[in-house]
């Protein structure tokens, strides 16, 4: 398995797979729509994306947010995206973009990294508590939609 950021230059390898991944939460299939979206976000800056490949075909990824902590005044992250197609799926794809996340973090003295699921997303619960990671319950999160 390779891990590699994903550039202008390798963005079209992610689009399918981030339009799979928004089609699994009951959004229209939008192809254009999904590359204008990440070349926007990676223009500008506004996140960081892993690109699984399998025998050189791209079969997931990860993408941060930047956000900062004020009162340690570092930067900190959102695992916000997080996506491994069906047939290479229990193979350490997911394990292994969320540790190249981790890697990333560190290298970029982040305060942390955040995430949220669903409640009933028991297998990616598992993954996460693995890897180390613990619900906060000493915070609420509070959020209005539009």
């Amino acid at each position: 398995m390779e891990i590699c950021p994903v550039t202008l230059a390798t963005v079209g390898d992610v689009v399918p797979l981030f339009n799979a991944y928004r089609e699994f939460y009951g959004q229209p299939s939008d192809l254009k729509q999904a590359e204008q979206f990440l070349k926007e976000r990676l223009n500008k800056r506004e996140s960081v994306i892993f690109l699984a490949y399998l025998d050189a075909q791209p079969v997931g990824f990860v993408q941060l947010y930047p956000i900062f902590s004020s009162v340690a005044m570092k930067k900190a992250f959102i695992l916000n995206d997080l996506f491994v197609t069906e047939h290479a799926r229990k193979q350490g794809v997911a394990q292994d973009l969320i540790e190249q996340c981790y890697s990333y973090c560190i290298q970029n003295d982040a305060r942390y990294i955040g995430l949220e699921t669903a409640t009933d997303n028991v297998r990616a619960q598992k993954l996460y508590e693995k890897l180390g990671m613990k619900i906060d319950d000493g915070v609420f999160h509070y959020i209005k939609y539009w």
